[in-house]
């Protein structure tokens, strides 16, 4: 890695996104850390070293992001962003509050668009665009709703961008399993193969300084469900179903 490598991580206050700007910075980035949060960001800031720049932004709010990437504009050109902005609601699809699937819509997938948008411009040539979707996203399963369609139209919207960048950016898909999180305990169903943050900030640091498109992790449990969505439907959804009961 570069000695100064300058990282953008957006959604930086919580989870994985707090995990791998403790790790980065112990690495000797310099990082510009957004959240919606300023107390959280300024928290952070403070642990972390007055190096780093704290920059907020709702990443659902086009207007917010635009003028974050203004600041980081006149910061100068940054090598690698990182986009782990999401809301999670767990439930059945018809337990849902309308009001609250559009928000995780706006967030997890709007906001995740908009960065696409704004991130090549703030990059230097060959930097790294990275979108966090979520093996959630790579099959509907039971009480996965909103949040796993928004994730795999994450892993869609990386795939295109990976395509349409090709040469000019080096464009990367992150898709966790079960990350011990503030999210995650709000599920009350056993979670296979649960990691924590710090081991999945970890994993994506290894990844992303690797040539594969796709980081995803922990393998004992992607492997499984990315031969889950390779089978046919008539098979798939008859072991998915299976899952609900």
């Amino acid at each position: 890695m570069p000695e100064t490598e300058r990282i953008w991580i957006i959604g930086a206050t919580e989870g994985i996104g707090k995990a791998l700007a403790r790790e980065w910075a112990d690495r000797g980035a310099s990082l510009l850390l957004s959240a919606r949060s300023e107390d959280k960001l300024r928290t952070l800031v403070a642990e972390l070293g007055r190096q780093h720049e704290m920059v907020p932004l709702d990443v659902s709010d086009r207007r917010s992001v635009d003028l974050a990437a203004q600041k980081i504009a006149d910061l100068g050109p940054i090598d690698r962003a990182v986009n782990l902005a999401a809301l999670y609601d767990p439930g059945k699809v018809a337990d849902l509050d309308p009001d609250t699937a559009a928000q995780i819509v706006a967030v997890n997938l709007i906001g995740c668009f908009h960065i696409a948008q704004v991130a090549p411009q703030l990059l230097r040539q060959g930097g790294q665009l990275a979108l966090c979707g979520s093996v959630a996203g790579y099959i509907g399963l039971p009480q996965g709703q909103i949040y796993s369609a928004t994730k795999a139209g994450v892993i869609n919207l990386a795939e295109t961008m990976r395509a349409e960048m090709a040469g000019s950016l080096d464009v990367r898909l992150i898709s966790p399993g079960f990350v011990d999180t503030r999210l995650t305990k709000r599920n009350d169903f056993k979670m296979p193969a649960m990691v924590t943050p710090q081991a999945a900030a970890s994993s994506i640091i290894r990844g992303l300084e690797r040539r594969s498109f796709e980081v995803h992790f922990p393998r004992r449990l992607t492997i499984p469900l990315k031969l889950l969505s390779s089978l046919p439907y008539w098979l798939a959804l008859r072991l998915t179903q299976r899952l609900s009961r």
